[in-house]
């Protein structure tokens, strides 16, 4: 199809939403997302035949040529024709390794729907459920493609009984994973079924792909295929059962339009619409003349461009000089152009409707997640767009040359616009500047190595973990903060937040970072059904990072117009807590009583504040404040004969084994390591198993740090952040 045709009939398409199919492509590292995707392009005649598989298209950045892996999600718009019709596919390749999972969690607000790979050979691995996890989590429907049969073939030499026997088992596992994190009513219609279709099977690298719906059509079964690979017949094979054709018409009629999925997805990513608002009604109906609804999902730079954002319409249409309202940043830009992906190129749209993603440059302020709408039209913001690890790797970087101060300050404003998961904070104390990911190869792809691109030279320091704190139990008595006038008294306690809450907040169930709203019946009733008392979930005012601020003061005068400076108290002991100013997690503090000045020039923020944190920073303290340090749970993946140096390198850095399973010479060891002794871990695995040990990360956990370890970890923060070691801070310092 020349290109006139193909930016004609896209034009044509992107106003049929029964023809649009946005998907994502997820999956656990080096199992052939991008390989795949390299056979839809050339499937749509966007690249040729011969290359697909070997040409990478998706990894448009060198360092993913470089490392042979993906780490930034990439967008692509390309036209199909199914049995006769035209379909318009908007793709997202997604990265597969652990450290760029954030770009995961914004493609699945994009899409509708994922295909989901796995290696026939590998089987379901970590990231496979954490893919999945993401997706489900943002109501995406999956389909399976069991990629590199050919292995199976080739390598192990199966039977077709054999091979069928590995594929119900890889099955009956994403069905597992999916009944585990579907929510109920989405479980059993989510499941993916081999007789339905919703299930594939085939090599991404030698271009063929089989279903059962396929097999009837073409009378092909696997001992045919299996004939074939080994004959050397693999061009042949691809040609009466094309990859591309086979995993299209899977997508298309299992997954999802944007008219059928907006109408379930809504309710979950936009959770704003008790009373039925417009456009409300206008995004469950993908309304292309509605009110504009839309949601940035990725922002990077384009050398000539500027800024571009990737942008999911749910509701209206965007055109090329129309002024937007951002929700989140309260400001109004104007949209420069409006265009659809082509990989690393894209293609100018006059506008673009409801139901599609697109690429927007313009807007200078946008951020991934931020909310857009029509300029002096106001809507409530999307959910935010949150990844299900936090951050647990973190290295100090300073200029080696103070010049280039405002350079690296700027740098690193605009990488944590490009990915939020990288934290960016400013250490007052030490002047450092902290960079926090969700592993070294995270910070190292994403800020390390753009900066020495950027020719911007800096320090930077060996990984640090960052602790949380928390209290063991409720402080038993009020504690007082004066305010240093001496005319405020803050009377305030601290106490666990219970259990329940704790898993609701980690499922993402409940918001850890909540502003409360008058009567907000919807957290009222999970709270309750949680088990903590009706009266005492209507005192709560603020959540911040998993703690829980309450007012619970009855006739204190004048206390709602200190109210917004309690909260602001409340944040700054949360982000910094009494024993090593780490965050807090999973503390309920609550204000029990206040005598306060009447002249409201003598509460202002100087005096309230300090007042209000050390009465929050002596409960804690009271309530047996104690470090909380993160660790990983990982797979390990080792021949039965290296098992012994895999035991050795996990027990030599504090680790426990959770489970341990042997199957087929190889050994599959679930561990639990803490963060601060995994740095180097990789390279001590491989060379204490001969080079035979994998891992993999499954989750990150926070625990008890082990009391002997407590006051050496405390010191070297302490030492590290240049703090004082001195007794906590009482009132009277205050």
């Amino acid at each position: 199809m020349a290109k006139s045709d193909l930016t004609s009939t896209v034009k044509e398409l992107q106003s049929k939403p029964e023809q649009i199919r946005n998907i994502g492509i997820i999956a656990h590292i080096d199992h052939g997302k991008t390989t795949l995707s390299d056979n839809l392009l050339a499937g749509a005649g966007m690249i040729s035949e011969d290359l697909a598989g070997k040409q990478l298209f998706m990894d448009t950045v060198d360092q993913e040529q470089e490392r042979g892996i993906t780490i930034f999600a990439a967008n692509v718009s390309m036209v199909h024709t199914v049995k006769g019709t035209d379909y318009l596919i908007n793709l997202i390749d997604t990265p597969g390794h652990v450290d760029f999972g954030g770009d995961v969690t914004r493609a699945m607000r994009a899409v509708d729907g994922a295909v989901v790979v796995a290696d026939a050979v590998e089987g379901c691995m970590p990231q496979t459920e954490t893919v999945l996890r993401q997706a489900l989590k943002e109501r995406v429907r999956p389909v399976l493609f069991i990629n590199k049969v050919d292995r199976m073939i080739k390598e192990l030499k199966l039977t077709p009984q054999q091979m069928e026997e590995r594929f119900k088992k890889i099955i009956t596992e994403v069905n597992m994973l999916i009944q585990k994190y579907a929510e109920k009513e989405y479980a059993d219609k989510y499941t993916v079924n081999v007789l339905d279709g919703s299930v594939a099977f085939g090599s991404a690298l030698r271009n063929w792909a089989i279903s059962v719906p396929k097999m009837k059509e073409t009378n092909m079964s696997f001992k045919d295929i299996i004939d074939m690979t080994n004959a050397g017949e693999e061009k042949e094979l691809a040609k009466k059962a094309p990859l591309h054709a086979v995993v299209l018409e899977m997508a298309i009629k299992h997954l999802p339009n944007p008219l059928q999925a907006q109408k379930y997805r809504i309710e979950k990513i936009w959770p704003n619409d008790d009373n039925k608002s417009p456009v409300g009604e206008s995004m469950k109906n993908c309304d292309p003349n509605g009110h504009l609804a839309a949601v940035v999902t990725k922002v990077y730079p384009d050398p000539h461009a500027g800024y571009v954002a990737t942008v999911r319409i749910f509701s209206g249409k965007i055109r090329g000089g129309q002024e937007l309202q951002l929700v989140g940043s309260q400001k109004k830009e104007k949209v420069q152009q409006v265009s659809v992906y082509k990989g690393a190129q894209r293609v100018t749209m006059d506008e673009v409707v409801a139901g599609n993603i697109v690429g927007i440059v313009g807007l200078k302020s946008a951020y991934s997640g931020e909310t857009l709408a029509e300029s002096g039209y106001s809507i409530n913001a999307f959910e935010g767009i949150k990844h299900i690890f936090e951050p647990v790797v973190t290295k100090a970087i300073e200029p080696k040359q103070p010049k280039q101060l405002a350079k690296l300050i700027e740098f690193l404003r605009r990488t944590s616009r490009e990915d939020p998961t990288l934290v960016v904070h400013i250490n007052e104390e030490t002047g450092e500047y902290l960079v926090s990911g969700l592993g070294e190869l995270h910070i190292d792809a994403k800020i390390e190595r753009p900066l020495h691109d950027a020719e911007i030279e800096v320090n930077v320091s060996p990984p640090i973990v960052i602790y949380k704190e928390s209290v063991k139990q409720a402080c038993g008595e009020a504690f007082e903060g004066k305010s240093p006038n001496r005319h405020n008294r803050f009377y305030m306690t601290a106490e666990p937040v219970p259990d329940a809450v704790m898993k609701a907040m980690a499922a993402g169930d409940i918001s850890s970072d909540y502003e409360v709203k008058k009567k907000d019946l919807d957290l009222v009733e999970k709270l309750v059904g949680l088990g903590m008392e009706r009266d005492e979930v209507k005192k709560i005012k603020l959540i911040h990072n998993r703690n829980i601020f309450l007012d619970a003061t009855r006739g204190v005068n004048s206390i709602l117009e200190v109210m917004e400076m309690l909260k602001q108290s409340f944040v700054d002991s949360m982000d910094q807590g009494p024993l090593a100013r780490e965050p807090v997690s999973g503390v309920m503090i609550k204000i029990v009583d206040a005598k306060l000045h009447e002249d409201a020039i003598h509460r202002g923020p100087a005096q309230v504040i300090p007042a209000v944190r050390s009465a929050v920073r002596q409960a804690m303290v009271a309530g047996k404040a104690f470090i909380l340090e993160p660790k990983q749970i990982i797979r390990i993946d080792v021949p039965s004969e290296q098992l012994s140096g895999a035991m050795k390198e996990i027990q030599n850095r504090r680790g426990q084994i959770v489970e341990m399973n042997e199957e087929r010479g190889a050994t599959v060891i679930k561990a639990k390591l803490p963060v601060a002794d995994m740095f180097g871990f990789n390279s001590s695995l491989k060379s204490g198993t001969g080079g035979q040990g994998f891992f993999w990360l499954i989750d990150v956990t926070y625990e008890p740090l082990p009391k002997e370890l407590e006051n050496e970890v405390i010191g070297k923060i302490k030492q590290r952040k240049g703090l004082a070691d001195e007794p906590e801070e009482t009132e009277e310092d205050a």
